[in-house]
């Protein structure tokens, strides 16, 4: 049985991010340490679990990218939070097609789980695929760094406005082993930080991911310093949302956020225009903002599955429409999904965004 006392880590109460944080990926009792959260028998499944035809896709759009930056003879890619490893090993399928391209690439596998980073060596079985905890291995030839749904499972802190005061979310441990809500004066560093950001102005309840622009921090350098971008796709919005948006996952329906801590998914929507702004300001371009269902459809997928379908049965033609629908389907994931890409080069002719 898990307690609560063990994402406490023997504090009395902790900020939303560093409490959620501990949920996720404590190595003994962290949902992300325990089991394999894909699929049916998991909780939540993600598109390229839905379709292989989101992950040729992104295979594509990764050739044409070398070939905007000039076809380099070295082209570093970095798949953020593999998941089960699924996608990478379509790209590799793809990739073999593509002869100049596949001698050009070295992929980076860059995960924090151990027990998702063995399901990923399971399924991926290939010399040119290396798993790291950080990107100082990276030194020669641009770099594209992509994550699907990379962005969403980062912990973020909460902030309330009050009386021009802004007060963070922690959240605390009873005598009880009850956990409740508390609001703490926000550190001067967190107020500063947010303060640069145009997107947070106005709003009177503010989320803030720290701990992922830290992360996007250390790949912008990479970026910088190489060439290439960063490509992000995830479930998010544009429009400032002002509210929670920290939501839990339980076999596929919806579980109250402080309930099977530990065995249940937490994640958080993504705020685009605030990705947007943080790139900019970090010297980026970055292309607009699109759906997934535009980005998808501009790359092709549904010709690709119109060719495909013609040698198929009228069974796994169905089969085939059906999980389209789920990747394009504006009422599914074709709008609520979100795609950015942030880059450094003289060239901006990459596809999927206009």
């Amino acid at each position: 049985m898990i307690s609560n006392k063990n994402f406490f880590n023997n504090y009395k109460a902790l900020p939303a991010d560093k409490f959620i944080e501990n949920v996720l990926y404590n190595k003994k009792f962290g949902y992300y340490s325990l089991k394999s959260p894909f699929g049916k028998r998991g909780d939540f499944i993600t598109a390229p679990g839905i379709s292989n035809l989101f992950s040729e896709i992104i295979g594509i759009w990764l050739i044409t990218t070398w070939n905007s930056l000039g076809r380099p003879q070295k082209f570093n890619i970095v798949e953020l939070g593999p998941g089960d490893g699924s996608l990478t090993k379509i790209l590799l399928k793809t990739f073999q097609q593509f002869p100049k391209f596949n001698k050009a690439i070295n992929i980076f596998l860059y995960e924090k789980s151990n027990l998702l980073k063995n399901l990923q060596k399971k399924n991926i079985n290939n010399l040119k695929v290396k798993w790291i905890k950080n990107f100082t291995n990276i030194k020669k030839g641009p770099v594209i760094f992509f994550g699907n749904e990379f962005f969403d499972a980062i912990p973020i802190k909460q902030f309330s406005r009050k009386r021009n005061l802004l007060m963070e979310k922690y959240y605390s441990l009873s005598k009880r082993n009850k956990i409740g809500e508390i609001y703490k004066k926000a550190s001067s560093a967190d107020i500063l930080q947010i303060k640069k950001f145009k997107i947070l102005k106005n709003l009177k309840f503010i989320e803030f991911p720290k701990l992922g622009l830290n992360e996007l921090n250390k790949m912008i350098k990479k970026i910088s310093k190489l060439e290439g971008g960063l490509l992000l796709i995830d479930y998010g919005y544009l429009t400032a949302k002002n509210k929670n948006t920290l939501q839990s996952l339980v076999k596929h329906k919806h579980n109250k956020l402080l309930d099977n801590l530990g065995k249940a998914d937490i994640t958080s929507l993504v705020n685009f225009n605030l990705l947007n702004e943080y790139f900019i300001k970090n010297d980026l371009k970055v292309k607009k903002v699109v759906t997934q269902k535009f980005f998808l459809e501009k790359m092709g997928i549904i010709e690709r599955a119109n060719n495909l379908s013609q040698k198929m049965s009228f069974k796994e033609q169905s089969n085939l429409y059906l999980r389209l629908k789920r990747l394009l389907d504006r009422k599914l994931m074709g709008n609520l999904f979100k795609v950015i890409f942030a880059y450094k080069s003289k060239k901006d002719n990459f596809l999927g965004f206009e």
